[in-house]
């Protein structure tokens, strides 16, 4: 049996496009398989150079992800053997392999949509939000926060300081 730490295998996939918000019409999502932590960034395009410039945490182990030319390229791949990462892309035939990121990704899409102006064209200034509220809250399989499992602790707001609602 294969075990793995925080952030030895990520989930990338990119969201959109959307309508142009402060010129970024798409999302560059990647979550931890493990902590279930997601890093996300609002991006004008979706192509290879993007992505190559996404490296978050150090290099993974594994990297998960579908068949786009973004992330199956030569470029890419040039880059994920030089690290030694395994890179494992998902088939029509075999979705579930980048089950997590599609997950994460309507989690997301719906966090911006609640946020979100009713022209929706200020989702990109709320990303950060969106990504904290999924990080502080307790909805992993292992019952904690992903902002637990990273850093081992509960994560306080100032609000709840203030109020010594803790």
């Amino acid at each position: 049996m294969i075990f793995y730490e925080i952030f030895d295998v990520w989930g990338i996939e990119f969201m959109g496009p959307f309508l142009v918000s402060y010129g970024n019409s798409y999302i560059l999502l990647a979550v931890d398989y493990v902590s279930k932590w997601v890093e996300a960034k609002a991006t004008k395009i979706n192509d290879a150079k993007t992505v190559v410039e996404f490296v978050k945490f150090g290099v993974p182990k594994v990297l998960i992800s579908d068949q786009g030319s973004h992330f199956c390229n030569r470029a890419m791949a040039t880059l994920l053997e030089k690290y030694g990462v395994v890179h494992k892309v998902a088939t029509a035939y075999h979705s579930q392999t980048d089950g997590q990121a599609k997950v994460l990704n309507r989690e997301i899409k719906k966090l911006l949509q609640k946020m979100a102006n009713l022209n929706r064209n200020d989702w990109s200034q709320l990303l950060e939000d969106a990504l904290w509220a999924h990080r502080t809250a307790c909805r992993t399989p292992l019952g904690m926060s992903p902002y637990w499992i990273v850093f081992n602790k509960a994560c306080h707001l100032p609000i709840e300081i203030e109020h010594r609602a803790y």
